[in-house]
This record gives structure tokens, sequence and C-alpha cells, in this order.
């Protein structure tokens, strides 16, 4: 099978030739200390991962040599890292809401790496859009997600009207890239941080979950699987997020309280797992041992009868140990194969890694 074979399989709920490998975001510095001067692109091919992350391109208009807006008119900050943070958005009031006009999204560069994936990949590995929803976009527009949360119970109404401005946009991109050549339509909005979701699941019911469902019908209507990234501790929440029509769930993150053997007995036979091997406190700083240990405990309890995508706990950012990483993928190589060791699948399946990681 060769990596879009594999991922769409797993898709499916059944059991490939071996446990895919894919990651939502790997970060530059992680490649360069691999592998020096090699592309995110050059690198999948190079670690044969089973899919590739793709995003739209965005222009920048730099303030100086760390702060930009982008087309939103949402003013950024890029730490040393190379991550970004928000620290300012265009809307402050209802005034500014209503004369407000949002990017184009059917400018003709903003799909250009993505045609590039796509001639690359296509039909050998699974091109994966990463999207989002309505709600992230939403607290960018306000500058902070204290202030969209503030205004579901001060002014829900003017939320709404947040919301469709954001989800305008996000329909009409969506449905752009799924005409380019895409296998696998993913939003990637977090809903929760480790204690909980980040709303009241009242909120989340009237507020997020509308544009959820809305987005898994966009990828229904192009006969494409939809994956729902979302990090922190669901449980309050997870049972609509799985009504919801998702056929995979990302990252399902340990250190947060989602054990992975427990989702898989509850809706593995409804929805794939993606996940979930810890990048939080193991991958940064634990030992080989602990990688390889990792990865067989969470193959013992989230792929046996298939259905299990294995990635990190959220992604490969720049606290990750390069050769853990490493370590990662050469281990699902070696562990993942079909039909599971069933030694290996008894011995772990019980186990819990990530309890020496928690405080």
């Amino acid at each position: 099978m060769n990596g879009l074979q594999r991922m769409l399989t797993a898709l499916k709920r059944e059991e490939p030739d071996r446990v895919p490998i894919w990651e939502l975001m790997i970060n530059e510095s992680v490649i360069k200390e691999l592998y020096v001067d090699i592309s995110y692109e050059d690198f999948v091919e190079k670690e044969d991962l089973d899919g590739i992350t793709v995003m739209t391109d965005s222009k920048k208009k730099w303030v100086d040599s760390n702060t930009y807006y982008n087309k939103w008119g949402m003013l950024w900050r890029v730490e040393p890292s190379g991550l970004s943070y928000i620290i300012e958005g265009p809307i402050k009031t209802e005034k500014h809401l209503k004369n407000y006009t949002p990017p184009d999204p059917y400018a003709s560069w903003r799909l250009n790496s993505l045609k590039r994936s796509v001639q690359r990949f296509i039909g050998e590995k699974a091109i994966v859009f990463l999207g989002h929803g309505a709600f992230e976009y939403s607290w960018y527009l306000l500058g902070g997600m204290d202030k969209l949360l503030i205004n579901y119970i001060k002014n829900p109404g003017f939320v709404k009207r947040l919301s469709e401005i954001a989800w305008d946009y996000q329909i009409k991109l969506l449905e752009s890239v799924c005409k380019v050549g895409v296998d696998i339509i993913l939003t990637g909005d977090d809903f929760a941080g480790t204690m909980g979701p980040l709303m009241s699941p009242n909120h989340f019911e009237e507020f997020i979950l509308p544009y959820l469902k809305k987005a898994v019908d966009i990828a229904k209507k192009y006969n494409l699987p939809f994956i729902k990234h979302t990090d922190g501790n669901i449980w309050k929440i997870i049972d609509m997020i799985v009504d919801s029509g998702i056929d995979a769930l990302h990252p399902i993150e340990p250190l947060a309280g989602m054990d992975i053997g427990e989702v898989k007995e509850k809706y593995g036979d409804r929805i794939c797992l993606v996940g979930n091997v810890d990048c939080s406190e193991l991958l940064p700083n634990g030992t080989k041992e602990d990688v390889i240990e990792a990865v067989k405990e969470t193959i013992s309890k989230a792929s046996p009868g298939g259905g299990h995508i294995i990635t990190s706990s959220s992604s490969i950012h720049p606290a990750v140990k390069p050769e853990n990483y490493k370590y990662m993928i050469d281990a699902v190589k070696k562990y993942g194969k079909y039909p599971l060791d069933p030694k290996m699948v008894e011995k772990y399946r019980n186990k819990n890694y990530i309890n020496r990681y928690i405080k």
C-alpha cells in the first residue's frame, strides 16, 4: 500500500498493511535539526510519512521584523521559535463589524502551494487540507478568545453575526479546496484546554456545533473524509462532536485526560482515531526507550482492528527533540505492521505511560 491507500483505509476503520503515520504540523526547526537544509515536502517524502498537511497561502504586511498584519486586518507577532500569536483584531464593536469586509477567499494566489502539493503527491500520499470552522476566526477578529466567550453571554446576537462572517469565508474556501484535488478535509479550531472545554456544553451546541456540521457536510458533498482536530479534554462535548458526522478525531490529548484506549472502546465503531503520542512532555524530554514504549502502548490501545492513524498528541513543535520524533517514526514502522503482534498488544494495552508526566 502507498500512503494515500493506508490513510484512507484507516479512515474507513479498516486495517491497512501498517498503521499510517502523519502529523498535523511539523515545525521547521525540527526538520532542520534532522536534515539541515530540507523542505517540509521533502521531509515527508524522505521519512515516507503517509500524509502531508497543506494550508492556503497568506500575504502579510510587516510592521517590523516580527510583527505583521494579515489580509483579515489582524495584527500578529512572531516568536523566536517561528510560532505566531495574535495581538489585536480589527473588530472592536458592532459598528466595526457592520463596516468590516473580509478578504477574498477566491484570490488566485491563495491555493498556489496547495496546487503544487497536489501535483507532487496526488495518488501517492494523503493530502490533508487544514482549514477552520467559525470559532477560531471569530475570536481572532476580536483579538482575544476571552472577548468572544464574554459575548456568548452578553451579546449572543453579535457573536452569531461575527460567526457568519467568519464562516462565509471558510465555506467558500473549503469549496474551492475540495475542487483542487485534496484527499482529506480537517478543521483545526481548538475547543478545549487541559481541564475541559473552553465554553459550556450549551454554548458549544449553540455557537460552534452548527458550523462543525456544515464543514462536515461540505466534505461529504465531495465524498471526502473529515477529521476534526481539537486539543484538550473534550469528554463533556465529545458526543456532540462525534454525532456531527466526523470521520476521525485528532489528537486525543493524553495529558488532558483523553485516554485513546477509552475513546477507542466508546467510539471506535463510529470514528477513526488519530493520535496520540504525547508531545508536551514525552517527545521533548523522554528517552529513546520512553518513546518506543509509548508507541507500542498507543498502537496496542488504538490500532487493533484498524481505524487508527498515529500522530503526536498535537503537533511536532519547536520543543520536541528532533531525535525523539525520528525514534517515533521508526518505531511505528517497526511495531505497527498488520497483523499486530498479539503478545505486544496484550502486554501494552493496559499500560499508561503518561502517568509519569502527570503532576
